[in-house]
């Protein structure tokens, strides 16, 4: 009789190795590796054509690629117009979405009115392996939700979950959360990674046979990524991220992966008493309304997926006392490293013996490089304790050699900054619109010191 035998698995890539070591030998990662458990498989589940093991489509003999009819995927849209933006349109037949954030972000609030919407007019379930039965359904009538087409499956087993799943054949379902999961045929504790793995696999190839689009709910480490092996992000097609500080009334929903649609494309969400509404113009969320301009704070195009994006950039350059420190919240804080050695040596702005601190208001993440210029202007503005020129908006990359490069659909940038009210606008010479746009005024630069000396002229 085979007994059961215990593998390390790496906590970042799933790799395993049949002892402990202190380095990953498949991606090199330190003391990620951790004891899972295999129980002994029987003579069935070892055979290759068993349906742990069955692949996502029936066998058959290989075909020319020119061959097969290439069709765009039908879109389903949940009702929730934020959520379907960050999606592509809505959810694909057969695709499989991971949505992970912080503990009490608003995941499971989020999908739950999702599923209750689409209730209406598909077949839906949920399925709770976190919270009870009474516990959703105190959530849903807080939210006031409509749940009688809507049912619940509060279960953590993965077999009794996917023989559900293959008895109802639901359009849409939700798994909270895959962490929570076990199968039979592992002996390691849920949340492991061979248990996250294995339940991730064994629900994606079921949504390839039978058409369901399945939404999986997705703890986060501290760092904030999501927990588990790094392959859960590449068995699943779509990954989605919560991002927003809790105690923010705002969330933002942000795409990472998407086989179906673009990525860095953001939904942006209000928490109110009624669950999480969407925000139809997050420029005026992010943009903080004041009775005059202060030193230090820069109006930012940014560009997020294909919504042009105000957000407020705010810097405080301060005497260090000490070592001087560098601080970011929302942005690269090695770039602002080298935005800052980019600033003295082509523009003559010291700032080594100053402590620096870089804000993006709102709780919005930005990583794009088009930042560069609002952070720089921002800090030469905190420096010299002047504002910057009222309704400026700023945009723009910023080479090592000083140069402003351009930055991407800069028209439509332009007009949704001429729509909010703003009327200059300092961008790189490259990004000069061809046609005037009406009530903006722009203000083409091509190096940083550029930038500084025309910054000095408009004061």
């Amino acid at each position: 009789m085979a007994r059961d035998k215990s593998v390390y698995s790496c906590g970042e890539c799933g790799a395993t190795t049949p002892k402990w070591q202190g380095q990953c030998p498949a991606c090199g990662a330190w003391n990620t590796l951790s004891e899972t458990r295999l129980a002994a498989l029987s003579p069935a589940a070892q055979n290759a054509s068993s349906p742990r093991f069955a692949g996502l489509a029936p066998t058959s003999a290989p075909r020319v690629l020119a061959d097969i009819e290439a069709r765009e995927a039908d879109r389903v849209p949940t009702g929730v117009g934020e959520f379907d933006r960050a999606l592509g349109g809505g959810l694909v037949a057969g695709g499989v979405t991971l949505i992970g954030g912080d503990p009490g972000i608003g995941k499971s609030t989020l999908l739950l009115q999702a599923l209750a919407g689409l209730s209406a007019t598909r077949r839906v379930l949920y399925v709770s392996g976190e919270e009870s039965g009474e516990q959703v359904a105190m959530r849903a009538r807080r939210l006031a939700l409509e749940t009688r087409a809507l049912p619940l499956f509060a279960e953590i087993n993965l077999e009794q979950i996917l023989a559900v799943l293959a008895r109802e054949r639901p359009d849409v379902a939700v798994i909270d959360s895959i962490q929570t999961l076990w199968s039979d045929a592992l002996a390691s504790a849920p949340g492991s990674v061979a248990q996250v793995r294995e339940c991730a696999a064994q629900l994606t190839r079921l949504a390839k046979q039978t058409g369901i689009s399945i939404l999986l709910v997705g703890h986060v480490t501290k760092e904030g990524a999501l927990a588990g092996p790094r392959v859960l992000e590449h068995i699943v097609d779509t990954v989605l991220y919560f991002e927003g500080d809790t105690h923010s009334a705002f969330r933002l929903i942000r795409a990472v992966k998407n086989r179906f649609g673009a990525v860095n494309e953001i939904g942006v969400f209000a928490m109110t008493e009624r669950g999480l509404k969407g925000v139809s113009n997050p420029s005026a969320l992010f943009l903080p309304s004041r009775s005059q301009a202060a030193p230090g704070a820069a109006v930012l195009v940014a560009q997020e997926g294909t919504r042009p994006l105000l957000v407020e950039i705010q810097a405080l350059v301060d005497p260090a006392h000490g070592n001087p420190r560098r601080l970011t919240v929302g942005l690269d804080a090695q770039r602002l490293a080298m935005l800052l050695a980019v600033l003295h040596r082509h523009a003559g702005v010291v700032c080594f013996d100053q402590d620096v601190f870089v804000n993006a208001v709102g709780g919005v993440r930005i990583i794009e490089p088009a930042a560069d210029l609002a952070v720089t202007l921002a800090i030469v503005s905190s420096l010299a304790n002047r504002p910057l020129p009222d309704k400026l908006v700023v945009f723009g990359e910023i080479g090592l050699t000083g140069e402003i490069r351009p930055a991407p659909r800069g028209q439509e940038r332009l007009r949704e900054a001429a729509k909010l009210g703003f009327t200059r606008a300092l961008i790189p010479a490259a990004n000069a619109p061809k046609q005037p746009i009406e009530g903006m005024e722009t203000i083409a630069v091509v190096r940083v010191e550029d930038a500084v000396s025309r910054l000095r002229d408009l004061e």
